[in-house]
């Protein structure tokens, strides 16, 4: 007998293709339903964008426009021990559900759920200074105790804050976690590896790029300074960007942008060239 968390990325590709048949079959039957004075009355100027709402001070998110300018390429990192891509050890891309935007708790089976200061990732992907559409973002990070899910002691049997998306026709995605901790010896961050498709992520093969995205210093100070991330406090004090071993040789075009706050949460974006 056949479970569906055996069947992982590739047995959640035909019902994203289902899915999709039946909006579009929706929206047309819904477009044949309009009268022609319905139609008539209708302006083809096209809609001004809403701009999204910020905090005081911080400027617009990159998720929000089109790529106006040419987005630095982002350099190729390490994707360390912990990546969950059958590179070294378990493999999240083969299990079914993976393909996700909340990536805060397990799934395939697995039920534990990472706790934390929420926080909302939104990455911004550009190919020769265009929006880069349909490919897939495999993302995954530490949780609030520093652990690994499928990797640390404690969390083996868990898959928490791991996450496939498909970039949308702006280049975009956006996940859904938790403000992950400053561990011994890492500044904070967040690993990511972009595949040309969906289906090219499902067997780890044809990576664009894999890389890192690093946490601005004021939003860390602040949500460490909450319950649970004690740790943190004193590992980010014996770290710096400056020093960290994988952004020490610049990391100017991966740290992210963050706003929000801990009642409310953060939303961190990071625009990268691939």
């Amino acid at each position: 007998m056949t479970h569906d968390h055996d069947r992982g990325l590739s047995g959640d590709l035909p019902k994203l293709v289902d899915r999709r048949l039946v909006d579009r079959r929706l929206a047309l039957g819904l477009m044949g339903g309009v009268g022609m004075a319905a139609l008539v009355g209708c302006s083809t100027a096209p809609e001004t964008p809403t701009a999204a709402p910020t905090t005081a001070g911080a400027t617009p998110s990159a998720a929000t426009s089109t790529a106006a300018t040419c987005a630095t390429k982002i350099p190729q990192e390490t994707a360390g021990p912990y990546p969950g891509d059958g590179s070294n050890g378990p493999n999240a891309l083969t299990q079914a559900g993976i393909v996700r935007t909340d990536i805060r708790s397990s799934f395939a089976g697995a039920s534990g759920t990472a706790r934390g200061v929420p926080l909302t990732i939104r990455l911004n992907l550009q190919q020769n200074c265009a929006p880069l559409a349909k490919a897939a973002v495999y993302l995954w990070h530490c949780d609030r105790e520093g652990r690994y899910s499928m990797y640390s002691n404690g969390v083996t049997n868990e898959n928490y804050l791991r996450g496939v998306q498909e970039t949308d026709a702006q280049g975009g995605v956006t996940f859904t976690s938790i403000f992950p901790a400053a561990y011994s010896g890492r500044w904070p961050h967040i690993h990511f590896e972009v595949y040309p498709s969906l289906s090219t992520a499902a067997t780890a093969k044809g990576r664009l790029v894999t890389s890192q995205l690093a946490l601005p210093s004021a939003a860390c100070q602040a949500v460490y300074a909450t319950d649970g991330y004690s740790s943190s406090v004193r590992n980010m004090a014996q770290t710096s960007l400056g020093s960290d071993m994988v952004f020490r040789d610049g990391y100017q075009s991966q740290l992210a942008t963050v706003t929000g706050g801990v009642t409310e949460g953060f939303t961190a974006t990071l625009t990268l060239g691939v």
